[in-house]
């Protein structure tokens, strides 16, 4: 027969395991061959380590980004990180051989960490610099958003309850940051939005801030202006979020 003290330790431990429900991870990190004049690589995610459906779902999408980021033409079928390393230093290789003087070794870095996760959501955020000839490289920002619950990846559309009135709110949170006067054209101070209105970005993801929007560099303005980040608190934003955190 259990003592009172130890059935209430019991209930506090039980408690404790419910509430504390956050997926365990472990960084993998892969490197290319290392040689004088050959591209370099080093990708870094984290792995998420049960067999859970979600964790199932988050390991793919790791994967397939990484192999995303790190294809460099269309030929390149890579079925997993190590292959997709394979295929890119192979393209410096070739490169090399037909123009030995022009070629400048290509790099490739790509580091995950988990940006904000709760008992419904988690965010990992990827952060890669690629070289593959030219002035300069470059660097990009991706968000990778899960339902915890249904063990789902989820696109942009689905973090809202209704996308074009976020959209209209981002846009006056955007000219505010950006000091464009409310009543005018989103681009009458230089940005570079195609349509000639404001849009959202491609990648828009949880952090513990709050929602953050992350224009690449190129996507709204020049390279020299770098990426464009708004971020908005989560307290401002329970109307228009399907998962809708408190403000820490």
């Amino acid at each position: 027969m259990k003592t009172p003290t130890v059935c209430f330790l019991l209930v506090l431990i039980s408690f404790g395991c419910k509430k504390d429900d956050k997926i365990t991870f472990e960084p993998l990190t892969y490197l290319s061959d290392e040689c004088v004049d050959c591209a370099q690589v080093k990708i870094t995610v984290q792995k998420a380590l049960t067999d859970a459906k979600l964790d199932k779902v988050i390991n793919t999408a790791l994967k397939e980004e990484v192999i995303y980021l790190l294809n460099f033409n269309e030929d390149n079928d890579a079925a997993d990180i190590e292959s997709a390393i394979t295929s890119f230093t192979k393209g410096f290789t070739d490169l090399k051989n037909q123009f030995a003087e022009e070629a400048t070794p290509w790099v490739a870095t790509v580091s995950t960490v988990v940006s904000y996760e709760d008992t419904k959501i988690i965010t990992l955020k990827l952060d890669s610099y690629l070289f593959t000839g030219g002035a300069h490289g470059y660097n990009t920002t991706h968000y990778l958003n899960f339902d915890k619950g249904k063990g789902l990846e989820l696109d942009t559309d689905n973090l809202f309850k209704n996308k074009s009135a976020f959209e209209n709110y981002a846009e006056s949170k955007f000219k505010i940051q950006e000091e464009i006067p409310s009543q005018d054209d989103i681009n009458s101070t230089g940005f570079m939005f195609e349509t000639g209105s404001f849009y959202l970005p491609e990648n828009i993801g949880y952090t513990e801030l709050g929602v953050q929007l992350f224009y690449e560099q190129y996507e709204v303005a020049s390279y020299a202006d770098g990426p464009i980040v708004l971020t908005i608190p989560y307290t401002e934003l329970e109307r228009y979020l399907v998962y809708s955190p408190k403000q820490k």
